[in-house]
């Protein structure tokens, strides 16, 4: 399979008051095309930084590229320039962030803001523009469209806005959708809608999806291939079968452990005691031997590469 996304050890650090915050720190990972790839781990180990690294919306400074490379169908994102991340940017790769009210401009008609996307990439008339918005708000499953184009984000529910954000990010057909954990905010009957409107439009479109996450759940349904961060760094890759079936790395273990299931005789949910060390103190060794049950001095002194095991499946571990 053609891979149209390599990150080759990525490393995105930011200045902060506290010292360097490593907040990517050699991330190494293939995204190849029409495959779904989910990015699993806890709050602040790096996945929605490698996202903005990849559609180059990390501000600058106190961000910066501290090495590696983001190639994107074989072209460096890191050494482009701002025009010619402007036309890839909605173009070519698209993103939904987490929060749509964060993203959509209050004071603007949800129809407006697709239009304007359309109209920044697209040599079309206004009119025109406002048909292929109506057109894309009835496809993600907006009820009359033609109505609720003219609709404020206020107006909206919180999966009705997630749809919005959804048909703009596909307004202008991109090879690549990033989701930044794209049902959050959302009730659960909401997440499954929209998980299955995603898995849906790549079905038909043929793009590729990069689905950042801190759920299993949402992997195992929508996944195909996994990537497992912790502390800024790669700990397990590999297929969803891999991930699954034979967990190698304990953290990725005890993730999979502490999902409650129906039927499990247990008082209490199984936990990774402890904390993600901060970006800016990170340990010389394993980033994950703190909170390890079976780490020993060599893991608190040398740091791990991440090691193929089996084709498609790496990690990170000493002790495998």
């Amino acid at each position: 399979m053609e891979h149209i996304l390599e990150l080759k050890d990525l490393k995105t650090w930011y200045h902060t008051e506290d010292g360097i915050a490593k907040a990517v720190d050699g991330v190494s990972f293939v995204l190849s095309s029409n495959r779904i790839l989910g990015i699993i781990g806890e709050s602040g180990c790096g996945k929605s930084v490698t996202a903005l690294s990849v559609m180059r919306l990390v501000p600058m400074p106190p961000g910066y590229f501290a090495g590696g490379d983001i190639l994107w169908k074989g072209r460096s994102i890191v050494k482009a320039s701002e025009a010619e991340m402007r036309r890839i940017r909605g173009n070519e790769i698209a993103m939904i962030f987490q929060e749509p009210m964060s993203s959509l401009n209050p004071v603007y008609t949800c129809g407006d803001q697709i239009m304007e996307q359309i109209l920044n990439h697209r040599d079309v008339s206004k009119a025109e523009a406002r048909r292929q918005a109506i057109d894309l708000m009835n496809m993600v499953g907006i009820a009359d469209p033609v109505n609720r184009i003219a609709s404020y984000p206020h107006e909206l529910s919180g999966g009705m806005r997630q749809r919005v954000m959804i048909a703009m990010a596909l307004s202008c057909g991109p090879e690549l959708l990033i989701a930044d954990e794209p049902t959050t905010a959302l009730d659960v009957t909401v997440q499954a809608q929209i998980l299955e409107l995603i898995g849906k439009l790549r079905a038909d479109r043929g793009m590729s999806v990069m689905l950042i996450t801190h759920d299993f759940g949402v992997v195992a349904e929508l996944c195909e291939e996994v990537v497992v961060m912790y502390a800024s760094r790669i700990v397990e890759n590999g297929t969803v079968r891999h991930i699954f079936e034979n967990p190698l790395h304990p953290y990725t273990q005890g993730l999979l452990k502490s999902i409650p299931r129906l039927g499990a005789h247990q008082e209490r949910l199984n936990v990774i005691e402890g904390n993600v060390p901060s970006a800016t103190r990170l340990p010389e060794g394993c980033r994950f031997a703190g909170r390890c049950p079976i780490a020993d001095a060599r893991c608190r002194q040398e740091q791990p590469p991440l090691v193929t095991w089996e084709e498609g499946h790496r990690a990170a571990c000493w002790k495998i």
